[in-house]
């Protein structure tokens, strides 16, 4: 196994749903995108862009968890956007399997990881000496949301297609309770999860309603993380998690993944300007606190995820500024070895654990 290089990995990116959606392409960077978007809809709606291939390249953020993201048509404002039927779901998560797909066909420094073989590639493309043109971002491909899948058994196909995370929630599916949908598993989330076992899928507990999360903590066998969740403490809703939720995870040995989403790390959002970047220290703190050490919390930025630049940390412009969040850590502490763990090895050790 080689040396582990000095990589981010950021656990949550609509990188597909952004293209489908607003034409948002991942090679292009933010800032272009931004100047192409002034005095659109897309930036009325999203917010300026934050996240392209440039600045994770210059940021060496190394490895992104890449959502299929088929929102349900009544939670958005163009409701042609969303689904309302199981197939119409399917449709919007194949059509964004394929935009993963072209861009690791097309683009040198964009890969796909399926596989332990394809994890060490891309990671060794960040090894001291290899040139920054050299450089991959490797894409792990996580369902957001499960409706996407038509039935339990038919999680196999997007295996195949290279699904290695599934969150079954996003609001209400028909395989779990969501945000703002409490409920538990239901009968087919159940079937769902012993088939994800089956192909060491990583189950995301992230938009789980509170039953339907701590059913899942006590029965899933695989493995599991929170991709994009902060704790109540900080954002009293059922979106995050209380601390008996994040408990439960770490004795899981699982991984939450920090939102660096300005409405989720303060329960009354303060302006940019206000939203000073030792927050995200505080967050990542609070869980290390509850777990006794840095081994399970991460990032899962979630940006573009349906908010932009305006509601993002002051000192933050776009994804190549996650590496600012190192010198926070070390402003509080933390050694070279936690801030690693959290900027990388606790995820990775997640995909150990999971891909083949």
């Amino acid at each position: 196994m080689p040396t582990i290089p000095s990589i981010i990995l950021d656990a949550h990116q609509d990188i597909a749903w952004n293209k489908t959606t607003f034409g948002r392409d991942f090679t292009q960077s933010a800032l272009l995108k931004r100047s192409r978007e002034i005095n659109t809809p897309t930036a009325a709606e999203q917010g300026g862009a934050t996240c392209g291939l440039p600045e994770a390249l210059l940021g060496r953020v190394g490895v992104i968890f890449g959502t299929i993201f088929a929102p349900p048509a009544a939670s958005t404002p163009a409701p042609w956007r969303g689904y309302q039927t199981p197939q119409e779901a399917y449709r919007i998560g194949m059509e964004q399997i394929d935009v993963y797909h072209r861009l690791a066909d097309t683009h040198p420094q964009i890969a796909l990881i399926r596989t332990q073989k394809e994890l060490d590639s891309v990671l060794d493309t960040w090894q001291e000496g290899v040139p920054f043109e050299k450089h991959q971002v490797g894409i792990v491909i996580l369902m957001e949301g499960a409706d996407p899948i038509l039935e339990p058994r038919a999680f196999a196909e997007w295996y195949e297609y290279g699904v290695r995370l599934v969150g079954p929630a996003w609001g209400q599916t028909r395989y779990s309770g969501g945000t703002r949908a409490p409920g538990r598993l239901t009968p087919q989330g159940r079937e769902l999860l012993e088939v994800m076992a089956s192909y060491k899928a990583i189950l995301d507990l992230s938009h789980m309603a509170e039953e339907s999360y701590l059913e899942a903590v006590d029965s899933y066998e695989g493995t599991i993380i929170a991709s994009h969740s902060n704790p109540r403490r900080f954002c009293d809703t059922d979106r995050h998690l209380s601390d008996d939720m994040i408990r439960r995870l770490i004795a899981r040995d699982g991984v939450i993944g920090t939102v660096l989403y300005n409405r989720f790390m303060w329960h009354n959002m303060p302006l940019k300007a206000d939203a000073l970047a030792e927050r995200i220290a505080e967050i990542i703190d609070y869980v290390c606190q509850l777990a006794g050490s840095a081994r399970h919390v991460g990032i899962g930025s979630d940006w573009d995820g349906g908010f932009g630049v305006a509601n993002i940390p002051a000192s933050m412009d776009t994804i190549a500024d996650l590496r600012l969040i190192r010198p926070l850590l070390s402003a509080r502490g933390y050694s070279a070895t936690d801030m690693d763990q959290i900027e990388n090895g606790n995820f990775l050790r997640i995909l150990r654990a999971a891909l083949p």
